[in-house]
């Protein structure tokens, strides 16, 4: 069965930077998407789209097709004092959630002193050239319940 709209698949993956450095796999535990309904990078949908189980794949990700390019619009520095004081430690790395017209973002503090906190809100592959090693671990039609939600179903879905 080739992978296309509307089916749920498996895979194994390793993921690396253009140094080699690997940033993320899946450990044994396949990821499972739902093909065509942006449950993964379009990069990495677009490669797999027509391969079939047992098939091993290379790609190169350009950031566009990842997270996208960076954009230095979305960091910004704000007064310390802003910052709740019993919100837990305020450090490099820190990540908060904010509510925006267009939706939540994620903003990681990338610099903290005693005046201010920078604040990015880019994904923090965004810029980066994505490289996967992958393997089709299993493709099947998806449920009509899967595709009703968008995503696929496994043990831990509270639907």
């Amino acid at each position: 069965m080739n992978i296309t709209k509307n089916h749920a698949v498996s895979i194994n993956y390793t993921l690396t930077n253009d140094k080699g450095e690997i940033l993320d796999k899946s450990d044994g535990t396949p990821l499972v998407y739902l093909q065509g309904f942006s449950n993964i990078i379009p990069g990495l949908e677009n490669a797999l789209e027509g391969k079939v189980k047992g098939d091993k794949l290379q790609v190169s990700i350009e950031p566009k097709d990842a997270y996208g390019t960076r954009n230095d619009q979305l960091v910004q520095k704000v007064p310390r004092n802003e910052f709740d004081s019993d919100g837990g430690p305020l450090e490099v790395g820190v990540q908060f959630q904010m509510d925006t017209p267009n939706g939540s973002i994620i903003l990681t503090a990338i610099e903290v002193t005693d005046e201010h906190v920078v604040l990015d809100g880019n994904h923090p592959l965004a810029g980066e050239h994505l490289n996967f090693d992958v393997e089709v671990m299993d493709v099947r039609a998806a449920t009509e319940d899967e595709l009703s939600h968008g995503h696929v179903h496994g043990p831990s879905c509270n639907h």
